[in-house]
């Protein structure tokens, strides 16, 4: 059955309309490197550097965003985009004299998700964002005919709602029993530079196209105080190259481990699903799930990688054990087994505790702050939001964390709007209610699935 699904998403992804369009213009080179790569599992690629052309830089142009901030050049897009073909002419020949370098990517700090928490950002300069788009065009045309159906994160056609959905029916339709739920420690700060080098070199047999990523490895990072550090893992901050690069060497480290030797060693059906450094491992058998959770640090510490151990644990997930069982959290979701209305345990999603805590904190804030704009732009705003919040977590059976969200966004709208005016209230509630329907907010909704289809809330 496992393997029935597998072909079966597989031959939908090809069919969804969506992935067609971004993929008719791209440069032929790129089609025929996906087709030897495709057609040749052994095969070492040795011209990938000369493929850095003004073609298909001129090609990653236009999927930069041109609205993001400049580098330590303080180049803006709107500068580059003046002289677009003069600028591309000189970066082409750079690489072609082999004197291009890696700029320092400049750090800049921002809140993760409504605390007090920074996340680190790294801005680059235009060209490197080119040459850096291009270079991830040319792998992805080579790895995904390599990555697995297990592997869903930064690929095209692909997200994290995919992911969500197959790992959903996976549990409902097949006998898991057990689950091991795993996040890597920092792993996009801890991923080897030679074992990465020596994984790339794997499909790639091209000195200087190496050289290039080794070079974006070892950039410099500025600090906001000015002072310059060189890191000595991790893969580039801010940087487009960083996801594919996270990708491959996760593809070694775990995907093709575990389908060629986990699997191999389990007495009964196992499954991975896995977004980035984020995934999930059920298993039929107690034992075999015991078994990989015991081996798996191991191997993660053969790739100077660790498990961060307050995210990393082994449950029941039985729908036959239902006072064992245990939830566990994927993307964002809380997963559970739950009777529905026909009294059939059903694997069941929700918005996941902190996520939806993160959210309220979020969606208050942006109310706090745009409290004065007029009210037609307000709500266009907190629409925008609102739906936004639907179409990720607006799935079966999450309808009273959707409207949680939805009230708390009303009531925080219906307490700020009442204070722009000082001390003399704006709204009773009877006529903000009033204002809520002329403006028609964006009430809680189940959004489409990838494949078209409105599924009805439970």
């Amino acid at each position: 059955m496992g393997k029935d699904l597998t072909e079966v998403r597989s031959l939908q992804r090809k069919l969804m309309p969506d992935m067609v369009g971004s993929e008719q213009h791209e440069p032929t080179s790129l089609q025929a490197i996906a087709n030897k790569a495709k057609a040749d599992k052994q095969h070492r690629f040795q011209n990938l550097y000369r493929c850095l052309d003004e073609e298909l830089l001129l090609h990653c142009w236009g999927d930069l965003n041109k609205d993001a901030a400049s580098g330590v050049d303080g180049m803006s897009a709107q500068a580059y985009a003046e002289d677009l073909h003069s600028h591309i002419g000189a970066l082409v020949r750079k690489l072609r004299s082999k004197s291009y370098h890696a700029k320092l990517v400049r750090r800049k700090y921002i809140p993760k998700d409504g605390s007090d928490k920074l996340r680190p950002l790294g801005i680059l300069v235009i060209d490197d964002k080119l040459v850096q788009a291009a270079s991830t065009k040319l792998l992805s045309a080579i790895y995904e005919q390599d990555f697995m159906e297990s592997s869903y994160g930064y690929r095209q056609g692909r997200g994290a709602l995919d992911a969500v959905s197959d790992l959903t029916g996976d549990l409902q339709m097949g006998g898991y029993g057990h689950v091991v739920e795993v996040d890597v420690k920092g792993f996009f700060d801890n991923l080897d530079h030679a074992k990465l080098l020596e994984m790339l070199s794997l499909r790639i047999d091209d000195r200087a196209f190496l050289g290039l990523i080794r070079k974006w490895l070892k950039a410099g990072i500025l600090e906001p105080q000015g002072n310059i550090l060189y890191p000595e893992a991790g893969t580039p901050q801010g940087g487009l190259v960083s996801p594919v690069l996270a990708n491959v060497y996760l593809h070694h480290v775990l995907d093709v481990w575990f389908e060629h030797v986990v699997k191999v060693h389990c007495q009964g059906d196992a499954l991975l699903c896995r977004y980035a450094d984020d995934w999930v491992c059920a298993f039929r058998h107690g034992t075999d799930a015991a078994a990989f959770y015991r081996v798996l640090p191991k191997r993660l510490q053969k790739f100077n990688l660790e498990a961060a151990p307050e995210k990393t644990r082994l449950l029941r997930f039985s729908r036959y054990h239902p006072s064992l069982t245990r939830r566990f959290t994927f993307l964002g979701f809380e997963f559970f087994w739950k009777e529905d209305r026909q009294g059939k345990p059903r694997v069941t999603r929700r918005t996941a505790r902190k996520k939806l805590q993160g959210a309220c904190r979020r969606i208050k804030e942006w109310i706090k702050l745009n409290r004065h704009l007029p009210v037609r732009k307000f709500f266009d705003g907190l629409n925008a939001r609102l739906r936004g919040h639907y179409n990720y977590y607006g799935v079966r059976g999450n309808s009273r964390a959707l409207s949680r969200f939805y009230e708390w966004a009303k009531d925080c709208a219906f307490k700020w709007l009442n204070r722009r005016g000082g001390k003399r209230r704006s709204y009773t509630w009877a006529e903000f209610d009033r204002v809520l329907d002329h403006v028609h907010i964006a009430r809680p909704l189940i959004s489409k699935t990838r494949h078209g289809r409105v599924m009805a809330d439970s």
